[in-house]
Parts: structure tokens; sequence; C-alpha cells
């Protein structure tokens, strides 16, 4: 069985294997990632463990229903919504091993003490709501104890992994959301977790490289899973996994033409409306988030000022 978590409180009883604590984000603070949760013969292996306290709660209690241990960690990506329920688990469940990519050590000198800096400016602005400062607050201090972040064991290239007594093959998507992301599938129920290879409103591309974005969709294409869980959004069937994959590519397309950024935007927004929720907010978020990441990649010649990568990649290794 496989238990999905919504960090953003999506109803998940459309999915007929979901069993769901869901965990309603605040109003005016950071969303937490979606975590997806696998029952193990000898445990529960979860996928991405959240940013606040009450995400890892949700986790632990659910463990504790079920009277099963925590036994692993797989981090799709370092993006601290994705990471920082791991030091809560490991406290918990002191045995537990981390799988993640080594992206994480050029995010600790790069990218997050670069957050560091620049949100120094908000954390006393009182314009800002308290519950924004609040998680930039959080945010400061998981960066603090960044190497509680990094992995037990580094995936280095895609591979088949027995976690707890049941199989997964893991992918490694170099140069996509981030430097090296980790999805999974479990071929037992037929769900992979993609982390933020899929994310809604719109695609967070703050430390992407889209060439390898667009090649990782396509290697989950040639995975035969019938439910897809996204980083942020609700669960997915293969139709609709492949509408986002159509529609991110016209969207990195779009932002390299010379077409205006809000008709880049309005064009993403229109094509996802089937995925997004009945909350006409999301709408808005989808075309106000998507003209932010146009300007985005159009002032770092078509990527994140983080994308690393020489090259367009080939591979999914």
């Amino acid at each position: 069985m496989a238990v999905a978590v919504a960090g953003l409180g999506i109803p998940l009883s459309g999915w007929p294997e979901a069993a769901a604590p869901a965990v309603p984000t605040p109003p005016n603070h950071e969303p937490d990632g979606n975590s997806v949760i696998f029952d193990a013969p000898a445990g529960l292996i979860v996928m991405d463990t959240g940013r606040h306290d009450w995400h890892a709660r949700a986790i632990l209690a659910l463990a504790r229903e079920r009277e099963q241990d925590i036994v692993a960690i797989v981090n799709s990506h370092w993006h601290l919504d994705h990471v920082s329920g791991n030091p809560a688990l490991r406290a918990a469940y002191p045995g537990l091993r981390v799988y993640a990519s080594n992206a994480i050590d050029g995010a600790l000198s790069g990218f997050l003490p670069a957050s560091v800096k620049d949100s120094a400016p908000y954390l006393d602005d009182p314009t800002v709501p308290e519950e924004t400062r609040a998680d930039m607050r959080l945010d400061r201090a998981t960066i603090q104890r960044g190497s509680e972040l990094r992995p037990d064991v580094v995936i280095h290239s895609s591979t088949v992994l027995s976690l707890a007594g049941r199989q997964f093959h893991i992918h490694l998507a170099p140069n996509a959301a981030t430097s090296g992301d980790v999805w999974l599938f479990d071929p037992r129920s037929g769900v992979a977790a993609l982390g933020d290879l899929v994310t809604l409103p719109a695609p967070f591309l703050d430390t992407a490289c889209p060439e390898g974005w667009k090649s990782a969709l396509a290697k989950v294409s040639a995975a035969p899973f019938r439910i897809a869980i996204p980083g942020h959004g609700a669960p997915m069937q293969r139709p609709q996994f492949l509408l986002y994959r159509r529609s991110f590519e016209s969207f990195i397309d779009c932002s390299r033409s010379d077409r205006p950024k809000e008709s880049c935007a309005a064009d993403w927004a229109q094509a996802v409306r089937p995925l997004l929720s009945a909350d006409p907010l999301e709408m808005r978020r989808a075309q106000s988030m998507s003209v932010y990441y146009v300007g985005l990649l159009r002032a770092n010649g078509g990527r994140s000022k983080y994308c690393e990568a020489r090259s367009d990649p080939k591979r999914d290794g």
C-alpha cells in the first residue's frame, strides 16, 4: 500500500490507496511539499518530509497509528519544503537511513546562504505578514543545521533498491528542477512519486535547468505508472501527467520566444486549468507565478542562475 500525505491539504479521496491525513497550510505560510509514505514489510518509507513541524508531526502520527517504524527517507531534492522534516524523523527513529542525491552540497554553499542574505531585510518589515517572517526564521534555522539534511546514502545513478523489503525503481534526473532530482516508481502500487518535477499551479523554476527537466519528464512518461504524485498538487492519472508535460514544454518554448511574458503565462494557466483546484485564486496564482518565472528565465539565458549544466543533458542516469 502507498499512503499519501498532502502537503497542501489536498483531498485524496479519489485515490483508492490513499489514507490521507491532510496537512493544510495556514494563511501566509510557505507551503510544504507533498510526502508519500510507502508501507513495506520491515517498516515505512517516507518520500519527502515537508517544511513545518505540523507536517512532520502528521507523518509521525501516521507511523504511530500504524505501529510501524520509519526506516527510510527518500528526498526528491534539497528544497527546504521537502527536507526540513528530516531531523524530526531522525530523532524519533534514529536507525532510519536517508537516500538522496548529493545536490544539497552545492545548495549549502550557494542557493541556501544566498537565501539567508536575501531574506534579512524582510525579517523586521511590518508590511510582511508575521507568519511569512516566521517561515523565514524557520528556514534560516534549518539552513544553520544544514549538515543534518545530507543523505546517509547518496544516489549517484538510477537503480533498483530494496528498502525495508520492498523494491523500488529509483531514478536520478540530473540538472532538472535542481542539479540532482530523485524520483521513484513503485511497481507494486503503480505509484510514481515525482517531487518537484511536477508542481502546481506553476513549475517552480528557481533552481532549474529546463532542458534537463524536459528530459526527466520524458523518462517519467516511459514508466508504467498509474498514479503520479507531484511535489505540489493533487495525485494525477497518466493523462493528467501527460497534459502537464505538454504544457511544461510549451511554456518553456514560449519563454524563449519574443512573446510577452503575460501571454506565455496566460497560455500556461489555461492549459493546466483542468489540473488546478476549483479555488478561483489558483488560476490567478498560476498566471502570476508563471509571469515571474518567464522573467526569471529570460534574465538568465533560458535557465535559472543556479543551473550549472554545461550542455543539454541526454539522460536520466
